[in-house]
């Protein structure tokens, strides 16, 4: 597993990671998982989609989930929609797939534009609940630092224009307010896989959207941001990172990860990789709905 040197916790294999293999046809696309940890249930599913020339922005495109494990499980087809991410550089294909056993399966994706036509695959590993928490579960209760118990934000974080308002409470005591809470795990200064994407501007548009009415709270990844220089061989990995299993996860950097808690602290979605403000709205309305 590659992480930052000096990290505290041990790799411990929870799941396989999904892979990327070439285009079936001659239109030579590919495709990146964001979403490599997987369950059974109903999961999203989000990937990059890319030509030899660009990325694909077709607005929709056709996604078939195949099992290629032993005996009879139920394919599924689905429409994933296009979600352009800031900056208009980078966007990915997102849509919610229901798995109904663990085991290898296949995504069979057909692109049919007005300019983008073509075929790609891509194989993925539908595996046991791993350490990170899942749709349902209750986290850890994390205590992170925050202002409040830490003298600087460049103590608190690598972005290079923080918002003060995410560093102000702890999952723990989040957890008490009787609101929804959403939590970011990320890195903002080193923000380099094709997944990343600006996670922690877009929790400061969906808080200021939504401010009084949930916790919103950013949980760098590494525990010593000011002394870090632009070199991860002085990094180390925060507590709660390792805490809620995301450390753990084969062939993981520091790709995010988003949380949205119900007023319970339940998990009510989670997000593998960059997700967009209408994502986070989305799902971020569910609970508070049940509030």
């Amino acid at each position: 597993m590659a992480v930052a040197c000096g990290a505290a916790a041990t790799p411990v294999p929870t799941q396989a990671p999904a892979t990327a293999i070439p285009a079936v046809d001659a239109s030579g696309l590919k495709t990146i998982l964001a979403t490599k940890v997987l369950d059974v249930g109903t999961q999203r599913v989000a990937f990059l989609l890319t030509s030899p020339k660009a990325l694909i922005k077709v607005p929709e495109i056709q996604v078939t989930s195949v099992f290629l494990g032993e005996g009879e499980a139920a394919s599924e087809t689905k429409m994933a929609g296009f979600h352009l991410w800031p900056y208009g550089v980078r966007g990915s294909y997102v849509t919610e797939m229901n798995f109904d056993r663990l085991g290898p399966r296949r995504l069979d994706i057909v692109v049919n534009g007005v300019e983008d036509q073509g075929m790609a695959v891509a194989l993925f590993e539908v595996a046991e609940h791993g350490n990170v928490p899942n749709i349902g579960s209750i986290p850890p209760l994390s205590r992170n630092k925050t202002l409040q118990n830490t003298e600087s934000l460049e103590k608190l974080t690598t972005d290079f224009a923080p918002d003060p308002d995410l560093y102000q409470i702890t999952v723990e005591d989040a957890s008490a307010t009787g609101k929804p809470t959403v939590v970011v795990f990320a890195s903002p200064g080193f923000c380099t896989s094709p997944t990343c994407g600006p996670q922690t501007a877009t929790l400061s548009e969906l808080k200021a959207e939504h401010a009084g009415e949930a916790n919103f709270i950013h949980v760098e990844i590494y525990d010593n941001p000011d002394e870090i220089q632009g070199d991860l061989n002085k990094a180390t990995l925060s507590q709660p990172v390792q805490d809620w299993g995301i450390s753990d996860l084969p062939d993981w950097f520091n790709e995010s990860w988003t949380f949205i808690l119900s007023d319970e602290g339940r998990v009510s979605q989670r997000f593998e990789g960059f997700a967009t403000l209408e994502e986070l709205e989305s799902a971020l309305q569910v609970v508070l709905a049940q509030s």
